[in-house]
């Protein structure tokens, strides 16, 4: 059932940040019609939404939350509606309830948690020194670790960023790989540099990796090492054996904060290993109330709508296998 058109308007008046929340041609205003079944009509800062009632309130919520988002001139894109879009529909209240203290200030950009989890997340790992994020591909847990990590360096708080994962294939063997040692690992680490090179920019992420202000560790290199002053982050810690990761935990040192990230469903261990070492120390840890534990789902994909749909097809197929 339709609601009559609902009318407001976006202040404080600002041609420049106008034109950045429509997007070139409107198209974040199509975007924004096209998911939420609505239709949007403005004149300058004058809107009116017709559409369905639940519909309509989501719509002004989205715009509203956008508008704000455009006072630190940074471009909105199709990926931030898109992420400001599924806040609103799977968990609409969740942006009236995310303290400031949450949102992750860097110099080159303000990072804001989507959903419950993430935002409980962050809490997480602000207050606790070993943090566990659970969860499926998507769900931001590499990146919003990393943004602690350059946030906890710009600030000062600790010295150096170590990012670590074992070097396992997923399910098929490369075989040799040619160059040096950071050339080998490349591929294994090029979501954690991605996520750097965005938040910190080429040029600086390439000074502080040749300064050692960012070490890139293969997992197995990790034993005898003491960290003090320093944000690791281990990723792909499904891949992990038992022995691997008692190793890892207890390189621990004064002044480091840890976040180990996971989705203990895909598991690429070789035969005979498949017990993963992440699942097995979270049975063992699970009583220390100094470390904490974030379970994301597929509610908290940030990728392509697709992706989610495909995460919940997957899931609903391990459920029918299990009752059949």
């Amino acid at each position: 059932m339709n609601a009559q058109p609902y009318s407001f308007q976006l202040n404080p008046v600002d041609n420049h940040r106008l034109a950045n929340l429509c997007g070139p041609f409107d198209q974040h205003l199509r975007q924004i019609e096209q998911q939420l079944k609505v239709c949007i009509y403005n004149r300058g800062h004058d809107f009116q939404i017709n559409g369905p009632l639940s519909a309509v309130e989501a719509a002004v919520k989205v715009l509203h939350s956008l508008y704000a988002q455009t006072q630190g001139k940074t471009p909105l894109t199709a990926d931030t509606i898109h992420l400001e879009l599924q806040t609103v529909q799977t968990k609409p209240n969740i942006s009236e309830n995310i303290p400031p203290h949450t949102y992750i200030k860097l110099r080159r950009a303000k990072i804001k948690p989507h959903g419950l989890n993430q935002t409980n997340y962050l809490k997480n790992i602000l207050n606790h020194d070993i943090n566990f994020g659970l969860g499926p591909a998507g769900t931001g847990k590499t990146y919003l670790a990393v943004a602690c990590a350059v946030a906890a360096l710009e600030q000062e708080k600790i010295s150096r960023i170590i990012l670590v994962r074992p070097a396992v294939e997923a399910g098929e063997k490369l075989g040799f790989l040619p160059g040096d040692y950071f050339q080998k690992l490349d591929p294994y680490f090029r979501p954690l540099y991605d996520a750097l090179i965005e938040m910190l920019g080429p040029e600086e992420v390439s000074r502080c990796v040749e300064q050692n202000i960012i070490e890139v560790v293969a997992l197995a290199y990790m034993r005898g090492r003491t960290l003090n002053n320093a944000f690791i982050i281990l990723d792909e810690a499904q891949n992990t054996t038992k022995e691997q990761m008692k190793m890892f935990l207890t390189r621990v040192g004064f002044n480091s904060k840890v976040v180990i990230n996971g989705d203990i469903t895909q598991t690429d261990l070789p035969r005979g290993l498949e017990f993963s070492g992440l699942y097995h120390s979270l049975n063992i840890l699970k009583d220390i109330k100094e470390i904490a534990i974030t379970c994301f789902d597929t509610s908290d994909c940030v990728r392509h709508p697709l992706v989610k749909a495909i995460l919940q097809a997957y899931e609903k197929h391990k459920t029918q296998k299990k009752t059949d």
